[in-house]
C-alpha cells in the first residue's frame, strides 16, 4: 500500500506492507487529515518515524467484531494496553504503554489503510459526510478542553491562534455559552469564527484587552503564545495549553506566581461528543478546508499546509 511516511528525517510517498495484525481492525482510509503535529513530527517533535497521521475517516475491511466490517468510522487515536487501571476505566489516553496513531509507536493515517483496536473505532453517523468525518480528532480535542477547565457562561474567554485549532476551540468554546473572542492575524480565517457569531480581534489590536480574560486557551502554534496569553489573563485566570510543537518554550514563573495563574494542559478529547456536534451541524468544518490533494501527492500536500493563508489541507488514498 501507500503511506506518507517520515524516516531517517526525511519524508516520502512509499510503497510499504499492509497492516496485518489479527486481534485489531483493518480499516481502509477515504480521508485524512493534515495537522501541524504532523508538520512538527517533520521537524522532530516526538522522535516519530513511520507513518504520519491521525485524522481520518474510513471503512472498516476486517475486524475481529465482524458487526463493524463494512462500517465507516473514525478512530480514537491513543491504544492502550487494555489491562492498566485507566484502560479498565475505559480511558487510555493516558495508559503509560500506550501507542498513539501516527505519533507514538504506531503508523498512522496518510495512508491507504490503517490498523486499531476495535475498542477505539466508532462508526459515523449516517448524516455526517466524510469531508466533516475526517474532523473528528481535532474537534475532539477542542472540545476536550471543557474535560480540563470547568468554562461556565460567566466566564470571559479568549483563544489565541486563528490556524485549524483556534477556529475549532473557539467554536466549540462558544457553545457554553460564554463569550468567545478569537485573537489571530488573518482576516479571512477570522471571518470564519464571526460568521458564527464570535468576536475576533487581530494581534494588532490586542493590547487593548490586556489583564481582561478569565480564561485563555493558546492554540496558535507558536512561543510567542504563551507570554500573550499571560498578559491577556486577569490574575487568578486559567491558561489552557492547547500547541504542540517541537522545541523548547521559554516560561515567565514569575509571572505565573505573582497573578496566581492556574496552567492547564489540554490534548487529546473523546470522540462521541465531537461526532455529535457534527452530526448536529453545531461547528463550521467546510469553511476550513483549503484544498485536497492525493495521497500520492502528500510531500507536496505536508509543504501547502505550512504555506500562510492555509487551513486544512485534506489528503484522499
Amino acid at each position: 500500500m501507500l503511506a506518507l511516511r517520515y524516516e531517517q528525517h526525511k519524508l516520502s510517498v512509499a510503497d510499504t506492507a499492509k497492516p496485518r495484525r489479527e486481534d485489531e481492525a483493518l480499516v481502509r482510509v477515504t480521508l485524512s487529515g493534515i495537522c501541524n503535529t504532523d508538520v512538527e513530527i517533520v521537524r522532530g517533535y516526538a522522535g516519530f518515524e513511520g507513518t504520519i497521521g491521525h485524522e481520518f475517516v474510513g471503512v472498516v475491511e476486517s475486524a475481529p467484531d465482524h458487526k463493524l466490517v463494512g462500517r465507516r468510522v473514525v478512530g480514537e487515536i491513543n491504544a492502550g494496553c487494555g489491562r492498566c487501571a485507566l484502560c479498565m476505566s475505559g480511558d487510555p489516553r493516558h495508559c503509560p504503554a500506550r501507542t498513539v496513531l501516527g505519533i507514538v509507536g504506531r503508523d498512522g493515517a496518510h495512508a491507504e489503510f490503517l490498523q486499531l483496536p476495535v475498542r477505539n473505532l466508532l462508526p459515523v453517523p449516517d448524516e455526517v459526510g466524510d469531508e466533516r468525518a475526517v474532523f473528528a480528532e481535532p474537534l475532539a480535542a477542542a472540545w476536550g478542553i471543557t474535560e480540563r477547565a470547568n468554562v461556565t457562561k460567566e466566564m470571559r474567554v479568549a483563544v489565541i491562534g486563528d490556524g485549524k485549532l483556534g477556529l475549532l476551540s473557539a467554536q466549540a468554546l462558544s457553545l457554553t455559552g460564554a463569550p468567545v473572542v478569537l485573537i489571530g492575524k488573518h482576516q479571512e480565517k477570522l471571518k470564519i469564527a464571526a460568521a458564527r457569531g464570535i468576536e475576533t480581534v487581530t494581534l494588532d489590536k490586542v493590547k487593548m484587552r490586556m489583564r481582561e480574560f478569565d480564561l485563555v486557551v493558546e492554540a496558535s502554534g507558536a512561543e510567542s503564545g504563551f507570554a500573550l496569553a499571560l498578559d491577556l489573563l486577569r490574575p487568578r485566570g486559567v491558561l489552557v495549553l492547547k500547541s504542540t510543537f517541537h522545541g523548547a518554550t521559554a516560561i515567565n514563573a514569575a509571572r505565573i506566581v505573582v497573578d496566581e495563574i492556574s496552567v492547564q494542559g489540554s490534548r487529546c478529547g473523546r470522540f462521541a461528543p465531537a461526532l455529535k456536534l457534527l452530526k448536529n451541524d453545531a461547528v463550521d468544518v467546510e469553511s476550513l478546508i483549503s484544498e485536497e490533494y492525493r495521497l500520492a501527492d502528500g510531500v507536496r500536500a505536508m509543504q501547502r499546509a505550512t504555506e500562510p493563508g492555509v487551513i486544512k489541507v485534506l489528503l484522499r488514498p
